[in-house]
């Protein structure tokens, strides 16, 4: 018992350490070397899985499929989703669910020739199951999927803490898996039940066992090598980064133009109203006088024109002579003018 603990604590740390080494690199190399690791993790996953490979500790099963490669699988996952984004995100995914459907197609492949040549059976090669199989798979993307909106809500709630952000999103998925595995694989079996309480405690040791090789690359990788832990909307695994930051910007834009149309608006507004309170109007029948011109005002007293329309218009008046009545009042000097 404590020489097969020790093995599969001792693989666990090897494949942790071996995934999150290898996404260190990628300033160097990229992630090709990445996602080819993965795929090739994943494809020893669903081997041992379906070998049905399991060490018992203090009456817990503990499934070295899940135990050791899945969760691998998730701390890789983990990692380049916080500091890749989600198109690396995707591609890692994409990796995944394919070899995990390879995987199983090319055991059968293989029993299918050995049953056609009369070969003997290959007792290393187990036979897959397709519920099982097709179970897994399914699952094994919507965790995936689930551990990068998980993520991101996480962020904008009070468990934003980037050590109990890690745990529960990394806890979280690895209950989701129990659920919907289960539940596709073994839904209607009797034991299904008790497989699935089986397996929450199990994924729950699981999950304090991987979470210290997590959080520590995460603050490594942040604060020591200065790779920030970037915000993203919840949906961004869904979504390209670039196509969400251009809403973004298209968005703002739209905001900023519209706030200064208002802007304007408003000053536009509060010119109008300035110049009706500077406006003053005349309205309706003005009594005048038809021999001197005078204006009677609403207090009945007669003004001169220029007097009153200064009172009730803002605009001054120039005294001048029209030709004609400089004939009238001055005709000496109209002549002289008229001369020149």
């Amino acid at each position: 018992m404590k020489t097969e603990l020790l093995i599969l604590i001792s693989e666990a740390m090897v494949v942790y350490f071996l995934v999150l080494w290898a996404h260190s690199l990628r300033d160097r190399f990229g992630l090709a070397h990445f996602h080819a690791l993965m795929g090739g993790v994943t494809a020893v996953m669903s081997w041992v899985t379906d070998a049905g490979v399991t060490v018992q500790v203090a009456g817990i099963t503990f499934m070295v499929g899940s135990t050791v490669f899945y969760t691998s699988l998730l701390l890789g996952v983990f990692a380049v989703y916080i500091f890749d984004g989600p198109h690396a995100t995707r591609i890692a995914i994409s990796t995944v669910a394919g070899v995990s459907a390879m995987v199983p197609l090319i055991a059968l492949t293989l029993h299918l020739q050995t049953k056609f040549i009369g070969a003997s059976p290959l007792a290393h090669v187990p036979i897959p199951s397709f519920r099982i199989n097709a179970a897994s798979v399914a699952t094994t993307v919507a965790d995936l999927i689930f551990l990068a909106m998980a993520w991101e809500f996480l962020g904008k709630t009070r468990f934003n803490r980037l050590w109990l952000r890690a745990f529960v999103t990394l806890l979280g998925v690895m209950w989701l898996d129990v659920l919907l595995f289960a539940t596709g694989a073994f839904l209607g079996s009797p034991d299904y039940v008790n497989i699935m309480k089986g397996t929450l405690l199990s994924r729950l040791v699981i999950a304090v066992f991987a979470f210290p090789f997590l959080y520590l690359y995460l603050n490594w990788q942040n604060s020591k090598k200065g790779n920030p832990i970037e915000n993203r909307p919840v949906l961004a695994i869904l979504k390209e980064v670039a196509e969400v930051r251009m809403e973004l910007r298209l968005a703002q834009k739209e905001i900023r133009r519209r706030q200064e149309a208002e802007r304007k608006n408003e000053e536009l507004i509060g010119e109008l109203k300035q110049a009706l309170a500077e406006v003053k109007t005349l309205r309706g029948c003005l009594p005048i006088c038809s021999h001197c011109k005078k204006i009677r005002d609403d207090q009945g007293y007669w003004q001169q024109i220029d007097t009153y329309m200064r009172e009730h218009i803002d605009a001054e008046f120039s005294h001048s002579i029209c030709p004609d009545c400089a004939k009238k009042l001055y005709p000496n000097l109209a002549r002289r003018k008229s001369k020149k």
